[in-house]
């Protein structure tokens, strides 16, 4: 909202404090962890949010697409309403990852994507076929999910713990991985014709 910019200016410059007008994402490790006291005298929190963080950094810079420069590799300061944005949805699905994370090792195997059913579903993803489910959710086929899978699925699947409204720009957030799916498939689809053609 337009009452909330000179409080994200305020934000972006104690985040940016040699005022290049570039957030490097240790800047944004470093400005949650003194802004937020994120971990509150450790490194554990900011161990622990790392995944979210790495997530929510790369979505934000991604988002003006532009390729080339610093605004390739860093959030600028038009790019920062979208990165709270994303920090507070990825951090929500990382409570999420550890409540299904049953045996907190940062992974999910089958059993225990199985035994969440019932707690996805009250986050509104109704899971008929939980073994089939989780292949979907399993995109490497290593037999475990990590962070970023889990992320990625969940926004598709419209996962949403705190049931509130979204927030704008949160649906970019889909279409990114819409679009990243979309290449990973096109890419398949010439590696599968390249190799049927090799065999011929």
């Amino acid at each position: 909202a337009r009452e909330e910019k000179p409080a994200r200016k305020t934000l972006f410059d104690q985040f940016d404090p040699n005022g290049n007008g570039y957030l490097s994402l240790a800047e944004v490790d470093k400005g949650l962890i003194e802004q937020f006291q994120l971990d509150s005298g450790s490194q554990f929190a900011t161990k622990r949010c790392k995944p979210a963080i790495i997530r929510a950094f790369q979505a934000a810079k991604d988002v003006s697409g532009s390729t080339e420069g610093a605004s390739a590799e860093y959030v600028t300061r038009s790019e920062f309403r979208l990165l709270l944005v994303y920090l507070q949805r990825y951090f929500e699905l990382l409570a999420v990852f550890d409540e299904v994370d049953s045996g907190d090792d940062r992974r999910v195997d089958a059993d225990e994507f199985a035994r969440a059913v019932p707690k996805l579903r009250s986050w509104g993803v109704i899971v008929r076929n939980p073994a089939a489910e989780f292949k979907k959710v399993d995109a490497n086929g290593g037999g475990q999910v990590l962070f970023d899978e889990f992320a990625v699925w969940a926004l598709k699947r419209g996962l949403d713990m705190l049931d509130d409204e979204p927030e704008e720009g949160e649906e970019s957030l889909v279409e990114q991985h819409k679009g990243a799916d979309a290449e990973a498939s096109k890419a398949a689809g010439v590696a599968g014709s390249r190799s049927g053609g090799d065999s011929a």
